[in-house]
């Protein structure tokens, strides 16, 4: 063990009873708090843009090929892509999957309410995990090449709206040209995303009754979804699909369809960065304060020290030894603090979120380690550049002055 470890163990023992004790303690709660806020602020904003993005990607895709003659949902253009095209899209490193899609706009209704509706069409081939996650009641219609199912799921919100529940038949009405064209399916599930503006319009049936209402063959589609593997990827992603599909489609992403919403979501971001700093100023100036008055205290032993022999260097790693164990401590006790109430809320959802103003039922976490690591390190240099300050003023303590002889 050195001899600025010896030093600063003694200065930390139990026995010690003066001034800076208590402040010692202030900073160390300081600081264990500022770790929770800033661990949770991150878990919680982070798993926010996580669940809306996910829901917004549910409803769509990262990634959309479509004509160029599109025009909105209820005027599509279609598309048909070859296998060889299809083959050369999957092949993209990055790319998850691919699937057709199809709209409808059109209306639906019942004796009593007439409600505007969007019917999605899903394939075999489509990936339906977003949409079985979020089925409340019922289950989700037939996907199949051989029949044309009449099945649709509906939203929770249109279900209540329409009063219709699994089990009943629905009329409803699609434009096409200048007239419409009348279907009557049958609601067999029932979803609930909490994103409104989805859930509001959108209904899920199979692809074979858009193409048909489209007049279209089984080759023609509006378009092919794109997934990827990782979101933070998406660009380059998008900048390699473009160069592989045909130049008379369109290629777009999740970002350039739902501006507003990815705009919002990137607007947390700042509010990250305003938490963080805002809370590692406090950790720092409370080990700084903490250091400097333990300074001021301990200035005659400092003095005594400079007699002995000890330099400015060796006295300012006292003071940084003791500085150090003060955050060490206060990280342990903020991230099981921090762990032990994020652990609870993802599991036993406590604390609840209003549905119509969140889209979600509770708060959201997203539980990465990196996120706690991050943190540690960073507020480790925050406090330890804020030391720098304080350790400067041993070099002006001169012995002459600070010995007294009673």
């Amino acid at each position: 063990m050195t001899f600025e470890r010896i030093i600063a163990n003694r200065m930390l023992g139990r026995d010690e009873h003066n001034f800076s004790r208590p402040l010692i303690r202030i900073a160390t709660i300081t600081i264990a708090l500022g770790v929770v806020v800033m661990i949770m602020a991150v878990c919680i904003l982070r798993g926010f843009q996580r669940e809306i993005t996910n829901k917004v990607v549910g409803f769509g895709s990262h990634i959309t090929i479509r004509s160029y003659g599109w025009v909105n949902d209820y005027d599509e253009m279609p598309i048909s892509l070859s296998s060889s095209e299809l083959e050369a899209l999957r092949n993209i490193p990055g790319v998850s999957s691919i699937q057709p899609y199809a709209y409808k706009g059109g209306m639906m209704k019942t004796d009593e309410q007439i409600h505007g509706i969007i019917l999605k069409g899903l394939s075999p081939y489509s990936d339906t995990s977003f949409f079985s996650t979020n089925i409340i009641r019922g289950h989700l219609p037939t996907l199949n090449d051989s029949a044309v199912s009449n099945e649709i799921a509906i939203s929770k919100r249109i279900a209540q709206l329409m009063k219709v529940d699994t089990g009943n038949r629905v009329a409803t009405y699609f434009w096409s040209g200048d007239n419409y064209r009348a279907r009557n399916f049958l609601v067999v599930g029932i979803y609930n995303t909490d994103l409104n503006e989805f859930d509001d319009h959108y209904i899920i049936g199979n692809i074979r009754q858009v193409q048909r209402l489209n007049r279209w063959d089984s080759s023609q589609v509006a378009g092919y979804e794109l997934t990827v593997e990782d979101f933070d990827n998406l660009y380059p992603i998008l900048q390699e699909v473009k160069g592989t599909t045909r130049p008379d489609l369109a290629v777009t992403s999740i970002r350039e369809e739902q501006p507003s919403m990815f705009a919002w979501l990137d607007l947390l971001n700042s509010n990250i960065v305003l938490i963080l700093t805002i809370m590692a100023i406090v950790c720092a100036a409370s080990v700084a304060s903490a250091i400097l008055i333990m300074i001021f205290e301990k200035t005659q032993m400092i003095g005594i020290l400079k007699t002995l022999g000890c330099t400015n260097r060796s006295i300012r790693h006292i003071f940084i030894i003791k500085a150090l164990s003060i955050i060490a401590k206060a990280l342990i006790i903020g991230n099981i603090i921090a762990l032990t109430f994020a652990l609870l809320q993802y599991h036993f959802h406590i604390i609840a979120l209003n549905p119509e103003s969140y889209s979600m039922t509770s708060v959201p976490i997203e539980l990465n380690p990196m996120f706690f690591i991050s943190i540690d390190l960073g507020t480790i240099i925050i406090c330890f550049i804020a030391l720098l300050l304080p350790s400067t003023l041993i070099s002006n303590i001169h012995p002459a002055r600070t010995i007294r002889v009673e």
